[in-house]
Parts: structure tokens; C-alpha cells; sequence
């Protein structure tokens, strides 16, 4: 267990220390259901009025919140709570999966693939012809990389995942369990003579960046021709869908169940918020966000906030779901 006094975690936060205590930390909590050994968070105002009645010992709490720490309690005042807290959260992080060896025993790995200094690779996986692995990947039980895969040093791959051939995957990256990536993507026509579909196939393959991370779930296809790209530094949820040759910039978010159609384009920095659908050929420029739920069906200019289904800018959606309360009445 990792015990911290609140001077100790103080010195890691750099804040502004304020009260003092007795007991130590050995856990992060919720407000509500903290105890004297916990530390917890008031980033917001409507919070604050919970500490009063909390157990916690020590809250972390953003300077310009006006509080008191009562009684053998320490309030740590810092300029932003939720980075703080990022922090801690790091500090108290228990061990990852332990491995016993550092190549399973059960592990198929070809010949033909190179295997960086410092990975580990778990039982069941499987690593195909001509893989290149940098240093340090770790691969957790029963992932599958197919041949012709590269995948940069320091990233994790978590069980279920299946990388498929010809993907190139960055560094620092993070895969959750059961994310696929380079799979076919979703192409039929109509035959010729009407009476079924003709499947296109799908050549091209899938490329991301560096610290990407892919939650639970999630699917990301291969071009058609050419590739699929996720930027450096993209943060994509649970249950997402990127298909095939969308091409994402750098630090886009893609919240749970969110999807993007054949061929999106997503400037650098867009946010889509959770089950956002955007149609095929649609491009988002850079710094705008999608509501959640929302439905874009055309391109998104630079900046904007995008709500409804069909998707319109913010403020023309919020004005039209007033007038439609006020036709109700």
C-alpha cells in the first residue's frame, strides 16, 4: 500500500498548502464516500460545501474556491484540480499485470519477426512474418499482430486486440482490450444483375502516430487504397468507429460510441462527443466540436460547435429546441 503525508503529496503538486494533519493518505476518493485516510477533489464551486461533511483528511482543491480545512485537515490549493489530480492518480497507480517471463512460452512468434530489447509478450499471443516490435512494447495475453506490422517502441497492447497486416503503429501508444485495427472496411455495390452485393475489397492499410490511445472496443479500418491515419496524440473512447481511409490530426478525441464514416477528415484538435455520427466525404476542420448525439452531414468550418441532428451550429440548434418547447405549450 503507498502511504503519503499531505506534505509529501504537496511537494508533488507544487501547491499552497493550507491546515495540517495527523493522518496519512493511502487512497483517492469521492467527496461523499471518502475516509480520514483518503484525499479527494473540489474542482468546482458546487462541491464545496460537501467538505463540511466529508471524512477525507485532505482535498485537493483549485485556488480560487474559498474554503476553510477544519479541524486536523489540509486543504492543497492548486491552479487546476483535474491536472492535480492526473497526477496523483499516477502516484497511487497500482502495478501493472505481472509478467514471469518476459516471452511466454506459449507465445507463437515467426522467425522472420524482430523483437526490440525490454518487450513482453504474454501468453497466446501470436506475432506474424516480418513484425518489427521497437523496444519495450509490451503485448498483454491473447494479442494477435499479423505480418508486416511495425509497432514503435514503448507501446502497450492489451488482450483481445488483433492488429492486422501492413499496420504501422507509432510510439508510446495504447491499445485497450478487444480494439481492432486494420480491418476490412465496410464496401458493397449493387451487382450487375441486381440480385446481390459485390464486396470492395480493401488494400490499403492503417497508420497512427505516437502516445495514441484506443479504447475497449474500438474499430479502426484500413483504406480502401491508401491508409487510414490517426494523428500523433489522438484519444479515442470505448465502442468508437473510425472507417476506412479517414484521416484524423493530431489530438482529436472521439468520445464512446461516436463514429465517423468512409473518408472523414478531422482537423487537428477536433472533439466529437459521444454517439456523434459524421457522413462519409465530411470534413471537420480544426478546434470544432460535435455534440453528443449530434449528426453531421455536411463540412464543419474551424472552431465552430456543432449540436443536433442534423448537426447546426450551437446556438441556431439551443434557440430551435425553445421555440419547439414554446409550440408545445
Amino acid at each position: 500500500m503507498k502511504t503519503y503525508t499531505a506534505e509529501a503529496i504537496n511537494k508533488l503538486l507544487k501547491g499552497d498548502i493550507v491546515g495540517k494533519t495527523t493522518y496519512l493518505i493511502t487512497g483517492l476518493a469521492q467527496i461523499d464516500s471518502a475516509k480520514t485516510s483518503d484525499l479527494t477533489f473540489i474542482g468546482n464551486r458546487k462541491y464545496a460545501n460537501k467538505w463540511i461533511d466529508s471524512n477525507a483528511s485532505v482535498a485537493i482543491i483549485n485556488k480560487g474556491i474559498d474554503l476553510e480545512p477544519g479541524e486536523n485537515r489540509v486543504l492543497i490549493k492548486v491552479k487546476n484540480a483535474d491536472l492535480a489530480m492526473a497526477t496523483l492518480l499516477e502516484a497511487f497507480a497500482p502495478e501493472p499485470p505481472h509478467f514471469d517471463t518476459d516471452i511466454h512460452p506459449t507465445a507463437v512468434i515467426h522467425e522472420s519477426a524482430q523483437i526490440g530489447e525490454g518487450c513482453k509478450i504474454g501468453a497466446g499471443c501470436y506475432v506474424g512474418k516480418d513484425v518489427q516490435l521497437e523496444n519495450n512494447v509490451i503485448l498483454y495475453p491473447n494479442v494477435t499482430i499479423f505480418d508486416d506490422t511495425k509497432i514503435g517502441d514503448s507501446t502497450v497492447v492489451w488482450s483481445g486486440t488483433i492488429i492486422r497486416e501492413r499496420s504501422i503503429i507509432g510510439s508510446h501508444c495504447i491499445f485497450h482490450n478487444n480494439v481492432s485495427i486494420g480491418a476490412d472496411g465496410f464496401g458493397y455495390r449493387p451487382s450487375d444483375d441486381g440480385r446481390g452485393l459485390v464486396k470492395i475489397p480493401h488494400i490499403g492499410n492503417v497508420i497512427i502516430g505516437n502516445y495514441v490511445e484506443i479504447g475497449a472496443n474500438s474499430c479502426v479500418d484500413r483504406g480502401k487504397f491508401s491508409s487510414t491515419i490517426l494523428g500523433d496524440g489522438c484519444k479515442i473512447d470505448n465502442l468508437v468507429q473510425i472507417a476506412h481511409n479517414c484521416i484524423l490530426g493530431r489530438f482529436c478525441i472521439m468520445a464512446g460510441s461516436s463514429g465517423l464514416a468512409g473518408s472523414v477528415t478531422l482537423g487537428d484538435g477536433v472533439i466529437i462527443g459521444g454517439s456523434a455520427s459524421i457522413k462519409d466525404h465530411t470534413t471537420i476542420h480544426s478546434g470544432a466540436t460535435i455534440g453528443a448525439g449530434s449528426g453531421v452531414v455536411g463540412d464543419v468550418a474551424a472552431g465552430k460547435t456543432m449540436l443536433g441532428y442534423p448537426a447546426a451550429e450551437s446556438r441556431d440548434t439551443l434557440k430551435q429546441w425553445v421555440a419547439l418547447r414554446k409550440l408545445v405549450r
